[in-house]
Formats: C-alpha cells, structure tokens, sequence
C-alpha cells in the first residue's frame, strides 16, 4: 500500500492519527468547549441560555416585580406605595388585551400564586410568600379600607336619627319624593334597557351610543353610588350583580378619555370607596390602564380618543380639524387618576396628571385665561376661546376640588385656581342692565355675552372655594356665587317649564332667556341644582331648597314618561316635545344633587368627601386617625 511505502510513517489509531497528534487535537477540542461556555456565561444578554442548562434558582420570584415599582421615577412630591397585599381578581374577568399590555408596564403589581410543582411545594411548606408568581386579572393594594372609613369625619350616611319615632316633616317628604324618582328611573332601565348604556323610554330600548368605546352599562356605573346612597339596598344589589357578571373590559372601539374617566372610573371608584367591594377597585384600575396610551404624545397632553384595540389615539375631529385637545378633558383626569395610583400602587397614573399640571403651569396664558384647544404636539393654544361653560369648565372645578382633595396640602393647585378666578372675573363676569351676574365668553378680546347651562356649576364652585380664599376676598366670593346662582335660577324661572334651556343670552333687552331654538333643550343637566345644594350647605338660605324643589317638580310635570325620564326640546313650550333619552348623569347627578340637597349636611359630608364632575364622591385624604367614624 502507498502508505507503507512513506518513510517514518507509523498508522497508531484508526483515524491515521499518531499519538502526540491525537493529544493536541483533544487540548485543542477542550479549549474550544472551554470559550464557548465561557462565552454562555460572560456575554450580555444571555439569561435564556442560562436558563437552559440551570435549575431555578431558590429566590423569590416577585422580586423583579417589585424592584421594577421600586426603581419607577417617581412624580415630585409622591409618596413611595406602602407594600402590596393581595387582592381578589374581578369576577367574570376576561380581558386578555389588557392583561397583555399590564404585564408590559413597569411596576403593575399582581396578585400571586404558585405556579409549578417546586412552587406548589414550597407554598405547602408555609413558605407562599417566596413562591407566589404574578397573576393576570387582578391588582395588588395595600390600601386598608378600615383605616379609611375610620379616618372619615362624619358617616358615609350621616348620623341616622330613628326617624320612625320622628314625625314626618316636609323636608323629608320632599327627599323621599326624589327617592322614587330615582327608583323609577333606574327600574325603567333595568326592565328595558339594562346593560345597555342609556334608555329610550319612549321606544322601550337601550342605547349603546360611540363614546365609550364597546363598554356597556354606562348608566349602571353612573348609578351605583347614587342607589347606595339613598340606600335602594334591592337596586344596589342588582347593579353590583351586573358590574360582577356581565361587565366587561374586552373590548376594542375609539372611546372618548373624558367621559370613560368621570363616568365609569369615577363610578367605580366612588363605589370602592362607599363599599370596600374589590370587584368596583379592581375593574377601575384596569379600566385606567387602558386609557394610558391617550397620553402617548410628545407634550404628555392627551388626546381626546383612545383606541382600545389598537392603543393608538387621536384627537376629536371637531377640535380645530384634529390639532387640539380640550381644557375641560385633559384638565379633568386629576381626582380620579391620584386615586387610582392610591388603589393600585402604580405611580404612572399620577404621573400623567402631575405632568398635565406642570405644561399648563408653565404655558403663557393671555391675560391669566385658559383657553380652550392646546396642541397635544406643540404644547401651544390653538385658539384663543375662553370659556367657563363647555370645552373649560371642569378644569377649573378640579383646581379647586383637588386642593380640597388633597386635605389642603397641594398648594399649586390652589394657587392656579384662585389666579384663574381672578383673570374670570376680571375679563369675564359682567352684570347686565337688568342687575344679573354671569360669566360671557372670550374670544382673542370680544366677548360673548350669553352663558351655557354647563357654566351654572360655577356658583357652587366658586362657593366651595370662598373659604380658603384670601380673607378680605371671602364675603366677596360668596356673594359672587350666590348672584350667579341666581341667575341661572332666573333661566329656569323665565321658561313655560321652569326648566332652563342648554344656553342663554344677554343682549337685545333680553336676559338669561334662549334666542334661537337650537338652545332652547334641556337634556335633564345637574349644574343648577349642583350649585343649589353647594350655597345651601353654605348658607342655609331656604330659598336654595324652594329653587330646587321647583326643578323636581318641573321634571316630574314635564320629563317624566311612562317608561322613564327624558329630556325636552324646548323649554319655552308646555306641551313637551320628548328626546327620547334618560342620560347616564340624570341618575348620577341630577337626581344625586337634589337628595342631598335634601338631606342633613352630614350625609357625604364635604368634609370627608368631593365630588368629581360627574358627582361621584371621591375621599379627601386625611392623613390622621382623628376622625368619628366611617359608618
């Protein structure tokens, strides 16, 4: 064979390899296997292939959870979340979008458990709290709801007098007349309309409209408080039912950020909070969630619409060809949004709101005014429109409110408030020859002179912050409440219904009366009997209650149907022309506003409690134990 014939050629292994060959060719294989696990364990990134080739370690599996929420920047000023409890997931759960997108934000705690056998067993060790792995579906607190209700200063109801050994006086007849008012609306929902968003009551069917997004049961949220409050126990029940079994967060239309949030996350929340139900505290945080990406913008401004499939958003069409958001919509999220990182420890949704606060601190303000339409891009007014009615109202009613809410502690707040107040004052409110007080319109210097219905909630507010003004301004405030309130009163009492139209005008000789038939409808709004109930905790003044016992009469003679309440296309005229529709904020509102209007000072005391904008009452914060007890 050839190669026998090569000299000094000895065949030592089947490979043809002579022994020394064969040794460095192993040395040479081991340092190849040597680099390549070396490579496994010192390369970045490389925690999957380690996981391949180690056991688990013994450590506890929440901790990358919780050192997210530990390490999240927090808002200057905020408070670290107290340690995480667990917290029982919301019943009939089922939304896998918003569990998906939970899991990709830092610092969303949930609740735990085991999850494979060596966490089983460790669990049945005792040792639970180092085997307990994040759970979709429900939301961990810490939030100790007895330490809340004993902190409040008054009970939730107020003080209950036996009132069976009372004789029944007309003040009581008047609040429980506005209690069947209530019991007749809500069962005329339920036997025709229920889990749909509104009633029809003169077709007999539900409405779902497009603002919420595919989210039903709209009047059900918005009446939750109210039917604990005017302790309806039997119609409680049957809306807690609902939210338990049949709401759901599954869904995937353009929603609107505003009325989603005063609506069903403060009707949420206020529930929680007069309740202690975890299905109400856990169905608002996720619902909240799925309002965050509105704020994916360069400024952190808002846009008005929120794509719940997609997360995309947008702003509203209408709103300076879809360049804008509105005042009244981004600057109305700050109750409710503090409270929802109190709830759930996440500091992103105070974040957001405390982010809104600072470019409206910081923007130029012609005059001391705020306009109406921001660019959510620029950060730049779009328009200078001034209005304390729509597009601007609740804004300013949160600077206030989230003073109040803050147990007086959050001093930017209060300081943009009364500014705002000052320049409304100064460029806005004006008497009219026939002695009534009202606020006109702004526009780049030429005013409006006409107030919307929306606008009357200004007397309220501007009583509830007369107190904390500066001392030599107070009786000036109180009587400036008092002399718009009247003359949204007088809107009322110059109609043929004494029901006031959606806006009214000063000018022609003609005072607080609709010129044109497009603002001749009432669609059953709070805002005047919102300001009654605020200057009769006040003042006392019995002519609050005279003024709102004529809105409930009113309603009942020229609103009432035989399946429900609607709304009237022209208050001038006694024959009514129905609108076919008994909004959500009737039961939310209106019909709130007026029992309490009703009813002892003590019963959602304003002590204890605001009211958001959609009157849901949400907690002032008291920081001490002081109080008399929560019942």
């Amino acid at each position: 064979m050839l190669v026998r014939k090569v000299p000094g050629f000895v065949p030592a292994s089947p490979w043809g390899l002579r022994l020394p060959q064969k040794f460095v060719f192993l040395l040479f294989l081991s340092g190849l296997v040597t680099l390549c696990f070396g490579a496994l364990f010192l390369l970045p990134n490389s925690s999957r292939l380690k996981r391949l080739f180690l056991a688990p370690r013994t450590q506890q599996p929440g901790l990358e959870a919780v050192a997210q929420v530990a390490s999240h920047p927090r808002a200057r000023g905020q408070e670290s979340p107290p340690n995480p409890a667990p917290a029982a997931p919301a019943p009939g759960e089922d939304d896998p979008g918003s569990q998906a997108s939970s899991r990709r934000r830092k610092g969303w705690l949930r609740r735990t458990h085991p999850t494979g056998p060596r966490e089983e067993a460790t669990a049945a060790r005792g040792g639970s709290a180092t085997a307990l792995r994040p759970q979709e579906g429900s939301v961990l607190s810490s939030f100790d709801f007895k330490a809340f209700r004993s902190r409040l200063r008054h009970p939730v109801l107020g003080t209950r007098a036996d009132r069976s050994k009372e004789p029944q006086s007309l003040v009581q007849t008047q609040r429980e007349k506005i209690k069947e008012m209530m019991q007749f609306a809500w069962q005329s929902y339920k036997r025709y309309a229920m889990g749909k968003n509104e009633l029809r009551p003169l077709t007999r069917d539900g409405y779902e409209g497009n603002m919420f997004g595919g989210l039903s049961g709209a009047t059900v949220i918005d009446s939750l408080d109210t039917l604990y409050l005017m302790e309806l126990k039997e119609e409680f029940q049957e809306a807690k039912a609902w939210v338990e079994e049949s709401f759901h967060l599954n869904v995937s239309g353009e929603a609107s950020l505003f009325e989603v949030n005063i609506r069903y996350i403060g009707g949420l929340l206020s529930a929680f909070y007069l309740t202690g139900e975890e299905v109400f505290r856990i169905k608002a945080i996720k619902l909240g969630e799925k309002l965050l990406p509105a704020f994916d913008t360069p400024t952190g401004i808002p846009k008005g619409v929120v794509n719940f499939k997609s997360g995309s958003n947008r702003s509203w069409g209408w709103a300076m060809a879809g360049s804008s958001s509105i005042l009244a919509e981004f600057g109305s999220l700050h109750l409710e949004f503090l409270h929802l990182t109190q709830l759930s420890g996440n500091p992103v949704f105070a974040e957001k709101v405390r982010n809104i606060r600072k470019v409206l601190r910081e923007i130029d303000k012609p005059f001391g005014l705020y306009p109406n339409f921001l660019s959510p891009v620029s950060g730049n007014w779009m328009q200078h429109h001034v209005s304390v009615g729509g597009l601007g109202d609740s804004f300013y009613e949160y600077l206030i409110k989230s003073w109040l809410m803050s147990a007086k502690t959050d001093m930017e707040a209060k300081d943009m408030y009364y500014e705002a107040l000052e320049a409304i004052e100064t460029h806005l409110v004006n008497v009219s020859p026939g002695g009534l007080t009202y606020i006109a319109e702004w526009r780049g210097g030429i005013l409006d002179h006409k107030m919307g219905h929306l606008a009357c909630f200004s007397g309220g507010m501007i009583a509830l912050g007369a107190e904390d003004a500066k001392e030599e301004k107070r009786a000036h405030y109180r009587d400036l409440a008092a002399q718009i309130t009247k003359t949204c009163h007088e809107s009322y009492a110059r109609s043929d219904t004494k029901l006031g139209p959606e806006a009214f005008w000063f000018n022609s000789g003609r005072e607080a009366v609709a010129t044109q038939t497009s603002e001749s409808y009432y669609i059953l709004r709070p805002e005047v009997v919102e300001s009654y109930m605020y200057l009769w905790r006040q003042t006392h003044d019995p002519v609050y209650r005279e003024w709102g016992w004529e809105v409930a009469t009113a309603l009942e003679k020229y609103c009432r149907t035989e399946a429900g309440f609607s709304g009237i296309q022209d208050v001038y005229s006694k024959v009514p022309n129905h609108d076919n529709k008994q909004q959500t904020f009737f039961l939310a509102e209106t019909l709130k506003y007026l029992y309490l209007l009703f009813s002892e000072d003590d019963m959602l005391s304003l002590e204890d409690w605001v009211f958001n904008t959609e009157a849901h009452p949400l907690p002032v914060n008291h920081s001490d134990s002081s109080g008399r007890g929560g019942g």
